[in-house]
């Protein structure tokens, strides 16, 4: 039995709304943000170049983040592309530095961005100088707040080696909870590694403290 067209109901076509619409962050200038301990956070510029270069050649950073050797040249355009992402709405890049001025000592950053879905990843890394001052964990809070409040993403993340005890404790700390294990997920230079997915929601009140 065939029923007549005009009985067939037609099909609703129901529009998901963007989360984040687009020019939302390029019709502003990337903020800089005072962090407790005399840092702040600010985009890159060009006399960085050689926190850049010398960030590329340590051994730590080198294994986790598996970035290729620059030049100075090198670092001055990647400063330059990293400022222009901004604009594109691709990526905010931020140099850790001292307030009171100086070169970076570290990048945190919300890359992977899909603002029409509302989600972004954060990723980091601290030159020796500044490991172990618990600066990492308030940069990354902050720019998960700027990124719910300010830019209006759902959800953040942040995903690093198991075998990285503290990026999971950064992680941690900057209230984003252990979500589960993603299984060799990376590849790095001794091996395929795990990866911990650690999410925060624009939803959740405050930070998670460590179980």
């Amino acid at each position: 039995m065939h029923l007549p067209a005009e009985a067939v109901p037609a099909t609703v076509l129901i529009e998901i709304p963007e989360v984040v619409p687009p020019g939302r962050m390029s019709a502003v200038a990337q903020p800089e943000f005072t962090l407790p301990g005399g840092m702040v956070l600010r985009p890159w510029a060009a006399y960085d170049a050689p926190a850049l270069v010398a960030s590329y050649l340590d051994p730590e950073i080198r294994h986790w983040n598996r970035p290729g050797a620059l030049t100075p040249a090198d670092a001055e355009d990647r400063i330059a592309r990293w400022n222009a992402r901004w604009q594109a709405e691709e990526a905010a890049i931020w140099a850790i530095a001292p307030a009171a001025g100086g070169r970076s000592v570290g990048l945190i950053g919300l890359a992977d961005l899909d603002l029409p879905g509302g989600s972004g990843e954060i990723l980091y890394w601290l030159l020796p100088a500044a490991r172990g001052t618990g600066v990492m964990a308030k940069a990354a809070d902050r720019v998960s707040r700027w990124a719910f409040e300010d830019l209006g993403l759902h959800r953040v993340r942040i995903t690093h080696s198991v075998a990285n005890p503290a990026s999971c404790a950064i992680a941690t700390k900057a209230g984003f909870p252990l979500e589960g294990t993603m299984r060799a997920a990376l590849l790095h230079a001794d091996g395929w590694h795990d990866e911990h997915l650690h999410a925060r929601l624009r939803t959740d009140t405050a930070p998670v403290p460590p179980a």
